[in-house]
């Protein structure tokens, strides 16, 4: 039922790939956040000047599910007992 649902604490993954850094963290809404993993680019795009989108985007790719894993060991919780999934858009 809606009110089961609603009495029970909700678990939500959080992934940030917006620009130059990939991170994923685990939130509880009654423990707080559970863990917080990042991989930053600053060091490779210092070597440019600035963000090189290409360069930034191959990188998360390589990098979204090492940080994912890292997230979720880290908060000692498996994917499917997740129940919200939050990301960046644009």
């Amino acid at each position: 039922t809606v009110r089961e649902v609603m009495s029970k604490p909700i678990i939500t993954l959080g992934i940030e790939t917006s620009c130059d850094e990939t991170a994923a963290a685990v939130y509880h809404s009654e423990r707080g956040i559970l863990s917080n993993a990042i991989f930053s680019q600053t060091e490779l795009h210092k070597l440019f000047g600035g963000v090189v989108p290409e360069l930034a985007s191959r990188s998360q790719l390589e990098k979204i599910t090492p940080i994912v894993q890292a997230g979720l060991q880290a908060a000692n919780i498996d994917l499917d007992m997740v129940d919200v999934v939050a990301v960046t858009n644009k």
